[in-house]
């Protein structure tokens, strides 16, 4: 699979849609997701787009105290949604089988992904959100290697 490289800007919530059509499209063939980004910039709404997109029937919230949620896609394949936020080492993401999950094949949508950085597959699509001065987001969008 050849690297693909995308900065995608956006000022409001209506232009999500086009988002994740964008993002969808370059991430696809690789099903971890790496959400990286301060607190409030937007990682879990845009997750919440992407799994509406993924056809997920259920409400998609934030796993900040349960670490992961599971649902189910269109053809009822799993979708994980992990926040890593709250954990305190990486010894608590193995207690949760994180790099079972992570290995799966399934899509897995990682929030705070530099707290489990040793369970990191090869291959990841890196997604970097950042609120600009102006009120406006950018994402720089990535699939890459982890020894890049």
């Amino acid at each position: 699979m050849k690297d693909r490289i995308a900065l995608i800007q956006y000022s409001d919530l209506s232009e999500l849609d086009r988002v994740v059509s964008d993002l969808m499209e370059l991430g696809k063939e690789v099903p971890v997701w790496l959400f990286f980004g301060e607190m409030g910039v937007g990682k879990t709404t845009l997750i919440k787009k992407v799994c509406e997109r993924l056809g997920v029937k259920r409400i998609v919230q934030s796993p900040t105290f349960s670490i992961v949620n599971e649902y189910d896609d269109s053809v009822g394949k799993p979708v994980y949604h992990f926040d890593f936020y709250r954990l305190k080492n990486e010894n608590e993401a193995f207690d949760i089988g994180a790099e079972e999950y992570l290995y799966s094949g399934n899509y897995c949508f990682v929030e705070w992904p530099e707290k489990i950085e040793s369970l990191w597959p090869p291959k990841f699509f890196s997604v970097q959100m950042e609120s600009q001065v102006d009120g406006k987001r950018s994402i720089k969008a990535k699939v890459l290697l982890a020894t890049q």
